[in-house]
């Protein structure tokens, strides 16, 4: 396999035509090598639109949904992370290229060193992985202007909307198959939130996230 060829083709072929358009995430996609953070057994799934089994019932997020987010949450150089489901480190690698700081929290102790490795052998030094559960976000290093939940929750939890700073934008993907959507949370002022639907999709749910409630009559 031409890596390269097979790099620039998953940035024309799937991900510009989902209206990712900056530049500098066009950029980014060239720089952190997303095949790098790919289980070597998945090497020629690593740019194909899909999801990409990472072991302990957990998967890499197809390219495009991860760019999509990656987007529309704007890092900036100044701005501290927080993202709540590591998987193998490669959306962590990517907010950490753009953002000042990300902490990463996985609840699977085996993903989180392995994540820890692929980060390293990186070069992402502005990264701290934490083994733990993160449904109730990581209050030890809130407030944060970027909150990104990699994976499905049927609600965003309160706790961890809360711990947006002023500005901040939390990215998550909110639901239960087959009706799941894409939401950015904007915390405008102190305990006040606006939030926009960006796109369906259905993607795995996170681990640790409790299921929403069902009412029965």
């Amino acid at each position: 396999m031409n890596v390269e060829q097979a790099r620039f083709n998953m940035i024309e072929q799937q991900i510009r035509p989902w209206e990712v358009l900056d530049p500098q995430v066009l950029d980014l996609l060239f720089v952190v090598k997303r095949e790098n953070f790919t289980p070597p057994a998945c090497a020629a799934l690593a740019f194909a639109d899909m999801e990409i089994p990472i072991g302990h019932g957990q998967v890499m997020l197809a390219p495009k949904i991860e760019a999509k987010l990656l987007q529309e949450l704007a890092p900036k150089k100044t701005d501290k992370a927080l993202e709540i489901g590591t998987g193998s480190g490669y959306m962590t690698a990517l907010l950490a290229a753009r953002a000042s700081f990300v902490v990463s929290i996985e609840i699977d102790p085996e993903l989180a060193e392995l994540a820890r490795q692929n980060l390293a052998a990186s070069g992402c030094a502005n990264v701290r992985v934490e083994t733990g559960d993160g449904a109730r976000g990581w209050v030890q290093n809130a407030p944060y202007d970027l909150i990104v939940l990699s994976g499905a929750v049927s609600q965003i939890p309160s706790e961890i909307q809360a711990q947006l700073a002023v500005g901040g934008r939390l990215a998550a993907i909110v639901g239960e198959a087959p009706a799941m959507t894409a939401q950015l949370v904007t915390c405008t002022a102190p305990g006040a939130y606006d939030t926009v639907q960006l796109f369906e999709t259905v993607v795995p749910p996170l681990q640790g996230f409790a299921a929403a409630s069902r009412f029965r009559f």
